[in-house]
């Protein structure tokens, strides 16, 4: 993302702009922001298109049609104003870079990823095919890979342009060489098939790194989609034959898009997408990209009144195309699958969509803002720097955790409109001011937001037995609204000062970090213990010292902790040894 120009519009209808996502044959990408809070990807298409009456009745159709789409696998069309002097369409905004971008620097996706990319991609064009829509676009670059899921965009847009320009006259055209399907090219009549052929094609490019049909030029793309056959040399098994089914040349030959997501995911995509979807690189490049969210919005926040309405449009501001050519995007230069500029035919990289998510059998629940008095006043806004390291299930198990900013998270779901379908992603909050994670507690004073400690008394209490064993539940955080995974605690008998015992968490990721628990005082109603991570633990989970209060309910063991770099987290545990 980069920051607006001085000749670049601050404002298109309701929408504050907050940056530039990126640029391409159809116009300019920004991050936009209305005054409710809610964040998106508002695309501004270059005023020479804005003076063909025959684009704007495209335009007009074509926005109507997107407003229909609103699959689970989908970034829904939200507002637009096709009447506008220059036209302009406002999408939900969603946290991942491209599958272009994520190709570019990360390699082809691991098979697991692929699995759950075509599912999802084929119930997205199902749903779209049942409402007697094509998209006609389908390609890496208009496919997003987002903790939730992947995410198909840019439905109907690209098409606006058919007619008022060509590929060989300003370098638009209504689909993208290499992932156009042969009736598409010939100007045959278009039927959902031809969506199927390219997601074949974005499937393959998803898995090699490579596109199916390589060439050097346009032209070079075209003849060997119509003539040649594809180039899957590096694929293998099932899913090199239905790739290979995808890219029949005989559109009656390709499989519908719900008998791909079905032989895919025979469980259905959503399936595949919970617990991780996503390779570790990936995981932690979303989660910088919504922390780089957080950073604008925070500088945002602290200009002096915000600009309502629209202002004028320059030239420069929305037709000038970027020095490099390219376009760039929340997490870096988006560039296409040839490793050039970006896609012609659309805006550039793909806007780029919410984030943090929880798994299906977690409630989705938006994170409100802190009760009175539980903690301080929130400092001015300011930068935040942040470190995540998060790893799929899939490439292999270890001991990882995750180290939480509650300040982070709840800002997060805050700037971020909605928690669905998905997996949570945690971030981690670096250290500052000279703080020591491993320093003594003797001469700390407790935090001012920590679970109260009833009772004076104690100090020589023995730990009572009904406390005594191992526990386990589920644990959340930021006031109950974000799951964190599973707590296993064990309590034996102790000395104060003495290791009560430990705690494993054990993250939605599949990661663990363990925590020591040391005897500070014993009351009547709780037991009071220090913690502090274990030496073995990796370095991202959290092994700063905090206060642990342990409280029966019923025949349960209730767990809080005023470690505000965890957000706070509590657990009621159930006894099992």
């Amino acid at each position: 993302m980069r920051p607006l120009e001085v000749d670049e519009p601050t404002a298109v209808g309701p929408y504050r702009l907050l940056g530039r996502l990126g640029s391409g044959g159809m116009g300019r990408v920004y991050l936009g922001r209305s005054a409710g809070g809610r964040t998106v990807a508002v695309k501004i298409v270059h005023p020479h298109f804005a003076l063909d009456e025959e684009f704007r009745a495209r335009f007009r159709r074509e926005v109507d049609a997107a407003r229909r789409v609103g699959g689970a696998w989908t970034a829904p069309v939200l507002d637009a104003d096709p009447e506008a002097r220059v036209p302009w369409v406002a999408t939900a905004y969603a946290a991942g870079p491209s599958l272009t971008a994520a190709v570019a620097d990360g390699g082809p996706l691991p098979v697991h990823s692929v699995r759950a990319l075509g599912a999802g991609l084929g119930e997205a064009l199902a749903a779209v095919h049942e409402l007697g829509l094509v998209h006609r676009d389908v390609k890496p670059s208009n496919v997003l890979l987002t903790l939730d899921g992947p995410l198909l965009i840019d439905f109907g847009i690209a098409r606006a342009t058919d007619g008022t320009a060509s590929l060989t006259s300003t370098g638009v055209s209504v689909g993208s060489p290499g992932y156009m399907s042969p009736e598409q090219i010939l100007g045959k009549g278009v039927t959902g098939a031809a969506d199927v052929f390219s997601l074949g094609a974005v499937l393959a490019f998803a898995a090699t790194g490579t596109p199916p049909f390589p060439g050097d030029s346009s032209a070079a793309l075209l003849y060997k989609v119509v003539h040649e056959e594809p180039r899957l040399d590096d694929l293998d098994g099932d899913l090199r034959d239905l790739v290979a089914a995808c890219l029949a040349k005989d559109p009656a030959a390709r499989p519908a898009p719900v008998e791909v997501a079905r032989r895919l995911a025979p469980e259905g995509a959503a399936r595949l997408v919970t617990g991780g979807w996503l390779p570790g690189a990936l995981v932690e490049r979303v989660s910088r990209s919504a922390v780089q969210l957080l950073n604008l919005e925070a500088a945002d926040a602290s200009k002096p009144g915000p600009v309502s309405g629209p202002v004028g449009f320059s030239s420069p501001s929305v037709g000038a195309p970027d020095a490099s050519g390219g376009a760039a995007g929340a997490s870096g230069g988006a560039a296409g699958a040839d490793g050039g500029a970006a896609d012609p035919g659309v805006f550039g990289p793909a806007p780029v969509m919410p984030t943090p998510t929880v798994a299906p059998s977690a409630p989705a629940a938006n994170v409100p803002g802190p009760r009175d008095g539980d903690r301080p006043p929130s400092p001015a806004p300011g930068k935040l720097s942040v470190s995540v390291a998060a790893t799929s299930t899939r490439e292999g198990e270890g001991r990882r955790g995750r180290r939480i900013s509650c300040t982070v998270a709840l800002a997060v779901a805050g700037a971020m409109a909605a928690v669905t379908v998905g997996s949570v992603f945690v971030l981690e909050l670096l250290p500052g001011g000279g703080s020591d994670d491993n320093a003594d507690d003797g001469g700390r004073n407790p935090s001012a937001t920590a679970p109260s400690e009833p009772g004076s008394d104690g100090g020589g209490r023995p730990v009572p037995g009904r406390y005594l064993g191992t526990w386990e539940g589920q644990a959340v955080a930021v006031e109950g609204n974000l799951p964190l995974g599973t707590f296993r605690l064990t309590v034996r008998e102790a000395a104060v000062g003495a290791r009560l015992g430990t705690l494993r968490h054990t993250d939605l990721f599949g990661g663990t970090c363990d925590d020591v628990l040391t005897l500070k005082k014993v009351t009547e109603k709780q037991v009071v213990a220090s913690a502090v991570g274990a030496g073995g633990n990796r370095d991202v989970c959290n092994q700063a010292r905090h206060t642990v209060l342990l409280t029966p309910v019923g025949d349960d063991l209730r767990y809080e902790s005023d470690s505000e770099d965890s957000g706070r987290p509590k657990a009621r545990l159930s006894k099992v040894g």
